[in-house]
């Protein structure tokens, strides 16, 4: 990575495209089952779905819902001069989550991907308090 720009840095655009790429899921998946997607007024489409393109188009929004939190701690972390290589290691740790979170969601597998929301949650929450100790 170039110099200041860390692979934290990087996670945290990999975690701004995956409610972009839950939408994608959302709309493909939306438009094989309806026979088209309405792009004059996607939200309202959207919202008619159901299965599968209503559990992406739910992972997305979780998505968007999740990103402040997981900005502000790996900025903080940053800021307190954390260890780089855990912030690094658990940014990385907490985009890999969200992957499965999404996957388990458009599958529905509502048990695990409870699980991998906790634990995701978990991460963000060690990124936040790694210069606390």
């Amino acid at each position: 990575m170039a110099d200041g720009f860390t692979w934290a840095y990087g996670m945290v655009l990999a975690a701004s495209l995956l409610p972009i790429v839950s939408a994608g899921i959302a709309k493909k998946i939306g438009a094989r089952d309806s026979g088209g997607f309405d792009n004059s007024d996607p939200r309202a489409w959207l919202e008619q779905q159901r299965g599968a393109a209503a559990r992406a188009n739910a992972a997305q929004q979780n998505g968007f819902e999740v990103l402040p939190f997981f900005i502000g701690a790996v900025l903080i972390a940053h800021q307190l001069q954390a260890n780089q290589t855990w912030i690094d290691l658990l940014a990385i740790a907490f985009v890999l989550l969200r992957v499965v979170y999404v996957w388990c969601y458009v599958v529905d597998k509502a048990t695990l991907r409870s699980l991998v929301w906790t634990a995701a949650f978990g991460v963000n929450v060690a990124i936040l308090l790694l210069a606390a100790f």
